[in-house]
């Protein structure tokens, strides 16, 4: 699930670090910090990846049954295709067509209805490590601060992460380690072979 929500992290991380107000003559201080990983640790991120697994649970079981259905159908009108008139074996066919169609556009439904409850989930949550993150720019008097992602080197001292952790109520002693900087997207959570085709017509 979590890499799911990376595209939202990667959405927040360009738009949202940006310069804090600098005193003439004050030195610029520059920070650093990876909302992927603060919010790793946040106890939401458990609430969100729980929620998401539910529900795509309960679409995937829709999906299995809409699909068991066509396939027992198809199975049907294979069996007895011979043996029906013109009138019967069309009307089998249209059912089957509409079925097959009903189950694709019930899985491109049912992943964006996937994508939606996850930004609902997820954006509030990015928004609060946003303000936290400010909070601590400010108080520390940074004046940038960017996404270790985009730094290829820096000193210890710049990561700001454990302050923003301990800003969000999190002992940083306590925090995972941060995520890999690359990881493979996850596949959509209902999908599932379609047969696109009935039999043959017979006359």
């Amino acid at each position: 699930m979590m890499n799911k929500i990376k595209t939202l992290v990667v959405a927040f991380l360009l738009m949202s670090f940006a310069s804090f107000a600098q005193t003439e003559g004050q030195p610029v201080k520059i920070g650093y910090t990876n909302v992927e990983y603060i919010l790793l640790q946040l106890p939401e991120s458990r609430q969100i990846e729980s929620e998401l697994k539910t529900t795509s649970t309960q679409l995937e079981n829709q999906l299995k049954n809409k699909y068991a259905e066509y396939e027992a159908k198809l199975k049907a009108y294979e069996q007895g295709a011979a043996a029906m008139d013109k009138v019967v074996r069309d009307d089998k066919e249209k059912e089957l067509m509409n079925l097959n169609n009903s189950i694709q556009e019930f899985q491109r439904n049912a992943q964006a209805s996937l994508q939606q409850k996850e930004k609902s989930l997820v954006d509030p949550v990015i928004a609060k490590i946003d303000k936290a993150i400010k909070d601590v720019a400010k108080e520390n008097n940074y004046t940038y601060v960017f996404s270790n992602q985009a730094l290829l080197a820096g000193p210890e001292e710049g990561d700001i992460s454990p302050l923003v952790l301990r800003k969000l109520g999190v002992d940083p002693a306590k925090a995972t380690a941060a995520p890999a900087a690359a990881q493979t997207p996850a596949k959509p959570a209902t999908t599932a072979p379609v047969k696109t085709s009935t039999a043959k017509k017979k006359n």
